[in-house]
């Protein structure tokens, strides 16, 4: 049975986490002035374009924060998997990801989906980064 040691570096990693989560608590906050900004209530997920003129801003809002959560699962388990093995390397590739992630919705908040991905895309190349940081890990493990 391989034993496993967490290095010290890993703190960057959790700190990493832990500003994600409040980037998320920011974008839930952004969602909720949408619904009083745009007229949207609960318990509709989305505005509906029949009903409010402005359905399109508010469910561009709502998308950002909803594909964050999406992704949200993946983006913590290879981060404090792949962490273990590269902390530093994951820390980066996370606040990069975390970063990009701000952008992301930011851009897709403006009402117009294709801002999503001016800045929002270089997420992607540090998800692959912490795919590969994990894939790392189990192979290190089965040595």
């Amino acid at each position: 049975m391989a034993v496993v040691q967490v290095p010290a570096e890993y703190g960057y990693v959790v700190l990493v986490l832990v500003s994600y989560v409040f980037l998320n608590f920011w974008m839930a906050f952004q969602v909720g002035k949408a619904r009083k900004k745009y007229k949207v209530f609960y318990p509709n997920l989305y505005a509906q374009e029949s009903e409010n003129k402005d359905a399109k801003l508010f469910n561009c809002v709502q998308r950002g924060h909803q594909n964050s959560l999406e992704v949200m699962p993946v983006f913590f388990t290879v981060l404090v998997l792949g962490g273990i093995r590269h902390p530093l390397i994951a820390a980066g590739l996370g606040a990069f990801y975390t970063v990009a992630r701000f952008f992301y919705f930011t851009g897709y908040s403006t009402g117009n989906p294709e801002n999503r991905l001016k800045l929002g895309v270089l997420g992607f190349p540090a998800l692959m980064g912490l795919i590969i940081c994990t894939a790392s890990f189990g192979i290190n493990l089965l040595r």
